[in-house]
């Protein structure tokens, strides 16, 4: 019989052999808590790749003795969920771990929503996916939703170091020595995927051949050839990515260079030029605005020479234009004014439009005082004179709230304080 992959082998039976997690599987934490109450519920476990949902999963029903069957939401059909339901008629309970679990299509949701009322069945489901965005609501609701964290190199490395030493499930049979640069690659180009460092790890095991002294010496350059370059940690459909954008205009509107061009480097390996170009765009006039309007302009200058010439010279202007939106000063001002007076229209705070500016380019338009008290501003000095231009409700509204951020904003903030003045003191 084919040996299953060492991976599978080395997952833990018990939720104290979890390594990471803590917040959930550490003493006084809330899985660990079930466990110790024997009350276990329905959950959903979401994290990235080979984080140990599955793996956790297994682990909370082996530490309760509960009978476990383990279906995948897209390959295995409703007919095998017939069967755990038998099964849990006649045992009276079963835990049942989905992977997948958001890709359940309606027929299995409709089946299995029943037993998950009356707690014959426990799921367990497990995804990549958030569930706030992928799993149905009525499936959600009945489950308590726990974040599996990406798991630090120090984990992977404790996961590295117990597969060698284990001589039931592991590789302690053999005389293994990994080199510390060695045992450092594999938990570095993990990237938190045990997963795929125990799989390096077993093929690295596998394709040495035995010294002289039967050891097999595991060197920097097999791990590497092993581990070769890992696939970038997320896709541009997947929910980490929409993480990355995110984490990247925190980082521009924050002013944190390495940490923006970091966040631009992940975007750039996942091939997303689009995103990067609409969330560059977006920052220069969110974030950057009136401190300096040039900003704009000149993103989407970036933007267009990169499209034109392609990764991987494109990431040249990228980075020049990151640079400079991080490095800008920062101001919201401007939409955050259009807000605030959008704000007022959706919640009725209008108004009849001041007589003296409505439209006067019609016949009779004079007879009923459109626009015959209207003053032209170029014809007094400095292209300005004092009228009423808001409703009579809200003359006296202030929407825009100027910063002293960059001059251009700078010089703005003296003529709008200055007008306001000339309001005040001729009401």
């Amino acid at each position: 019989m084919k040996q299953q992959p060492l991976a599978y082998r080395m997952r833990p039976s018990h939720i104290s052999e979890i390594i990471g997690q803590e917040h959930l599987v550490g003493e006084g934490k809330i899985i660990h808590r079930m466990v110790q109450a024997e009350r276990l519920a329905s959950m959903i476990l979401f994290g990235p790749p080979g984080t140990g949902k599955t793996s956790m999963a297994v682990a909370i029903a082996k530490s309760l003795n509960l009978p476990v069957k383990l279906l995948n939401a897209v390959v295995d059909k409703k007919k095998d969920m017939e069967i755990v339901v038998e099964e849990a008629k006649m045992t009276g309970q079963v835990v049942l771990i989905l992977d997948e679990v958001h890709r359940l299509d309606k027929a299995k949701q409709d089946f299995l929503l029943p037993h998950l009322e009356s707690n014959l069945i426990t799921l367990i489901g497990c995804t990549t996916s958030n569930p706030y965005h992928a799993i149905n609501p009525a499936i959600r609701s009945r489950c308590h939703l726990f974040e599996l964290h990406s798991l630090s190199s120090q984990h992977v490395k404790i996961a590295l170091q117990r597969a060698t030493s284990d001589d039931v499930n592991g590789l302690g049979k053999s005389k293994i020595k990994i080199t510390d640069d060695a045992l450092d690659h594999f938990a570095q180009s993990a990237n938190g995927d045990m997963r795929s460092a125990l799989n390096g790890l077993e093929l690295a095991v596998s394709s040495t051949p035995k010294n002289e002294d039967d050891e097999i010496i595991i060197s920097l350059d097999t791990a590497e050839e092993c581990m070769q370059k890992k696939s970038f940690s997320h896709d541009k459909d997947g929910d980490a990515h929409y993480d990355v954008l995110s984490a990247f205009q925190k980082s521009i509107r924050g002013s944190d260079v390495d940490a923006a061009l970091h966040y631009l480097a992940r975007l750039i390996e996942a091939g997303d030029l689009d995103s990067i170009a609409r969330r560059m765009i977006v920052i220069a006039y969110e974030d950057i605005g009136l401190a300096n309007p040039q900003a704009g302009p000149r993103a989407v200058a970036a933007v267009e020479a990169a499209e034109r010439i392609g990764f991987p010279e494109a990431r040249i202007p990228l980075s020049v234009a990151i640079v400079e939106l991080c490095l800008s000063p920062k101001s919201n001002t401007a939409y955050k004014a259009l807000d605030a007076a959008l704000s007022d229209i959706r919640n009725g705070k209008t108004g009849d439009i001041p007589i003296h500016l409505k439209d006067s380019h019609y016949q009779g338009a004079k007879t009923l005082g459109r626009g015959v008290d209207y003053k032209y501003p170029h014809n007094y000095e400095n292209g300005w004179v004092r009228q009423q231009y808001l409703p009579d409700s809200i003359k006296n509204k202030q929407y825009y709230y100027p910063k002293q951020t960059g001059k251009f904003e700078q010089a703005m903030k003296q003529v709008y304080e200055k007008i306001q003045t000339d309001k005040k003191n001729h009401k």
